[in-house]
């Protein structure tokens, strides 16, 4: 199973084994560890993965997933 955790003004936290992060053209990105994190702020200089840039920009989120609704599409 593979868990994505929204941290609070952080990255996006992806814990499991079995997930492959791909890009527009379905390219595979090498993950060497895990788990990983995605960048969320759009200030990372290792993008799509997280280097702790969004310290430095001070990142704030806008709301948590109670204020959000989810589609499958």
């Amino acid at each position: 199973m593979v868990v994505i955790k929204v941290r609070r003004n952080g990255s996006l936290k992806v814990e499991g084994e079995d997930v492959k992060v791909v890009d527009w053209n379905g390219n595979e990105y090498r993950i060497d560890r895990r788990p990983f994190a995605l960048c969320r702020c759009g200030a990372s200089g290792t993008r799509p993965f997280c280097d702790g840039a969004h310290r430095q920009i001070h990142f704030q989120a806008e709301e948590d997933a109670s204020a959000l609704e989810v589609s499958s599409g």
